[in-house]
């Protein structure tokens, strides 16, 4: 495990929570127009026994089935007309380039996505189907994010990060303010971690308006970058292994503003193993028939393991993702 350099940052880190939480309500007025508002939905008969009163927020059931379109939509509606007529850059292995893809075709500007080699074939082409032009490069998903990034700056195109950028992590935490206006009592939100963009603006935003609600951050064991980052203080290279939890896997762009963001806002860290996502995706849709994807196998098999801690409490559980590839399909 090895640090990597900083490189003095490209945005200020908010200098309150406040702050970020009042981006989040911004975020949440300029993308309502064009982003679905999730179901809720009551699940506490998945899990007998533990007297808790549990729910999932459903973003699975999101336009591109992940949360991912309301921080690319964010961002998209935040530029002026003359860095829109450039078009946009942006890398991900999925989830956040469905999402540029489909908020630049909706805002008719082009868009371009750089994903890796572990890039899922079936999440590529809906990429392209989408409108926007793919390019490949690397192995890791870190190395195509690099890339992206060097490309955008050499055309002076926007760059749209997966989770490094405030109006990204602003438009993720629009989940926040509608989980605070769905559940008049909510006590803990367990949120699958990578980038730390998504756990970034919900925690941001519920520990503004609700600072009784404990922030759960959820890691799959074979990749736990940003868990172990928050633990040494600075962004670290971790060895990684192959997960079930696709959308969280890879490195973090050095300098990423998401490490102070996720230390302010998590309350408890937890991690778990690929028998324990596999179990949690099986018993989803087994006992409900609804597909989710590793990631969010990762924060309902977070729950199950804690669980007895709830009894008599309300927690949320943020499906974030339900793309879930053939392979997969079939293990489940």
């Amino acid at each position: 495990m090895t640090p990597d350099p900083p490189n003095n940052g490209r945005q200020r880190v908010p200098i309150s929570v406040e702050e970020l939480g009042s981006l989040v309500l911004a975020a949440d007025e300029r993308i309502r127009p064009f982003v679905l508002e999730t179901p809720l939905e009551p699940v506490s008969d998945l899990f007998p026994g533990t007297g808790a009163s549990v729910f999932f927020k459903r973003e699975d059931l999101q336009q591109t089935g992940s949360f991912k379109l309301r921080g690319a939509t964010n961002k998209i509606l935040s530029l002026d007309t003359s860095e829109t007529a450039k078009g946009v850059i942006a890398a991900s292995n999925g989830n956040h380039g469905l999402g540029v893809a489909a908020a630049a075709k909706r805002a008719g500007i082009a868009a371009e996505v750089y994903v890796s080699a572990h890039v899922s074939p079936t999440k590529a082409q809906r990429i392209e189907q989408l409108g926007a032009c793919l390019q490949r490069v690397g192995v890791d998903p870190l190395d195509a994010e690099l890339a992206a990034r060097a490309a955008a700056e050499k055309s002076r195109k926007i760059f749209i990060s997966p989770y490094n950028d405030l109006a990204v992590m602003a438009g993720q935490g629009t989940i926040g303010v509608e989980l605070e206006r769905r559940a008049t009592k909510l006590d803990a939100v367990f949120v699958a971690v990578g980038g730390g963009g998504l756990i970034g603006g919900i925690g941001a935003y519920l520990q503004w308006v609700s600072p009784q609600t404990e922030i759960v951050g959820c890691w799959p064991e074979n990749s736990p970058v940003l868990y172990e980052s928050i633990k040494t203080g600075c962004i670290v290279r971790y060895p990684e292994r192959p997960t079930l939890s696709e959308s969280t896997a890879g490195g973090l762009e050095p300098g990423s503003i998401t490490l102070e963001v996720a230390r302010r806002v998590i309350d408890r860290s937890l991690l778990v193993t690929e028998e324990e996502i596999l179990e949690a995706m099986r018993r989803v849709r087994h006992a409900k028939g609804w597909l989710m994807e590793g990631a969010a196998g990762v924060a309902v098999a977070a729950f199950l393991k804690t669980a007895d801690r709830y009894k008599g409490k309300t927690a949320a559980i943020v499906i974030c993702g339900g793309n879930v590839s053939s392979e997969v399909q079939k293990l489940i």
